[in-house]
């Protein structure tokens, strides 16, 4: 038996295990737990393990069983079960996290004893070809690469492509997103040659200089509620176009993530993170 938890952070969901003796086999028990109809169902494991470089590490890994570098929304599910559990010792107002992507760190903010705010320090964007990584199939003068031309199934997309310690490819759309044909369109561009180590892809249109609505496909995973990290990339992808302010609010189909970006240094991500259950799983020798 091994004991897990449930959470989600606006609709993004995962399941959570602490593993100090790290025998598991992680993606195998991914694609186990995260299957939604034989498993508990989730967008996600998250690995909870000790850090020489951090307070704590966190590995993710997608319901596939591919692991993945970064995740914004699990994270912040990261944080709240570590903070319920009662495991910060050294403080109570903040802590670092090493993540495949690199050590984050996140900030408590506390109503008396209860957790109202997560806020996480999700690194700086990358946008250099071999940073996000993307090969493309023609010269590229510019960077950031703000609207490189792909055709998928007839139909031409206008790509930003940026790196928050995972690949994106953000398109910009002027219909509503809930009218993108993403569940067909999703994987194939996730597959695009392109991209070698595949891509996440989101779909976004602008609201006002302060709000963005977003669908995501996620690498490895699908369509999912919500995406930190991808929520991050739009964010910044709409500022290097003008089309923003330094301070959005991104929703999406679970929820509302808040996102700041000064142009230049760290992008940081707020939003909701709750315990949903908790259970013991049975694993299959």
């Amino acid at each position: 038996m091994i004991e897990f938890t449930k959470l989600q952070g606006a609709g993004n969901d995962f399941v959570l295990i602490e593993d100090d003796s790290q025998s598991l086999d992680y993606s195998k028990f991914a694609r186990s737990v995260c299957d939604r109809h034989f498993g508990i169902g989730a967008d996600g494991l998250l690995v909870l393990l000790p850090s020489e470089k951090a307070d704590f590490r966190m590995r993710v890994f997608n319901p596939d069983g591919s692991e993945a570098e970064a995740c914004g929304n699990g994270i912040r599910c990261f944080v709240r079960y570590v903070f319920e559990k009662g495991l910060l010792k050294n403080s109570v107002h903040g802590l670092t996290i090493e993540t495949k992507a690199g050590v984050r760190k996140a900030n408590l903010y506390k109503t008396g004893t209860k957790l109202t705010k997560i806020r996480v320090k999700m690194g700086a964007p990358k946008f250099k070809a071999e940073e996000v990584p993307v090969l493309p199939d023609r010269p590229v003068d510019i960077i950031p690469i703000l609207d490189y031309p792909v055709t998928v199934d007839g139909r031409e997309l206008q790509l930003g492509f940026v790196s928050m310690g995972n690949p994106h490819a953000v398109y910009f759309s002027y219909e509503p997103v809930s009218d993108f044909p993403l569940s067909s369109l999703g994987p194939k561009v996730e597959h695009l040659d392109i991209f070698p180590e595949r891509i996440n892809f989101e779909v976004a249109r602008v609201l006002n200089r302060k709000q963005i609505e977003v669908v995501v496909w996620e690498r490895g995973a699908g369509i999912t509620l919500a995406c930190g990290s991808g929520a991050c990339a739009v964010s910044v992808m709409a500022q290097l176009r003008g089309y923003v302010d330094k301070k959005v609010e991104v929703k999406l189909p679970g929820g509302k993530l808040e996102i700041e970006w000064d142009g230049a240094g760290e992008v940081y991500l707020s939003g909701p993170a709750k315990i949903v259950f908790t259970g013991r799983w049975l694993i299959e020798v």
